[in-house]
């Protein structure tokens, strides 16, 4: 109760000073509604992020995936199909970055980690020879 108090006077503090810079009002109905959304969407995200530890501590886990956010939303259709759009596109611009970084690399004259643990490798097996 008291913290929902404390949302109440910050709003109100927030709502006062938008009022003074933009030269607008807000009634006192609209400083509780924003105030009770506030506090909710507060409520929520803690409840969602107890779930997420939840599911992390199930698959032994400290790395909440992708996979995790996708499970919370299949419940939701459309809220699956974009978070998984989201990901995939994400997934494909990680991809691109990477095949750039090797090409400006390799242009370069740069070993690949792949490409100096064979030379080391390679060193190696003619030192011992």
């Amino acid at each position: 109760q008291r913290l929902k108090a404390a949302v109440h006077y910050t709003v109100g503090g927030l709502c006062q000073e938008v009022e003074q810079d933009k030269e607008v009002q807000f009634s006192k109905q609209s400083i509780a509604a924003i105030s009770e959304i506030t506090f909710r969407q507060c409520v929520l995200a803690k409840m969602i992020r107890g779930v997420f530890l939840i599911l992390c501590r199930h698959a032994k886990r400290t790395t909440v995936t992708v996979e995790d956010v996708k499970l919370l939303a299949r419940r939701s259709n459309s809220l699956l199909k974009y978070i998984t759009q989201k990901s995939e596109e994400l997934a494909s611009s990680n991809m691109e970055q990477k095949e750039k970084k090797k090409k400006s690399s390799a242009a370069k004259g740069e070993r690949t980690p792949g490409e100096q643990e064979a030379a080391v490798t390679e060193n190696e097996d003619s030192n011992m020879a």
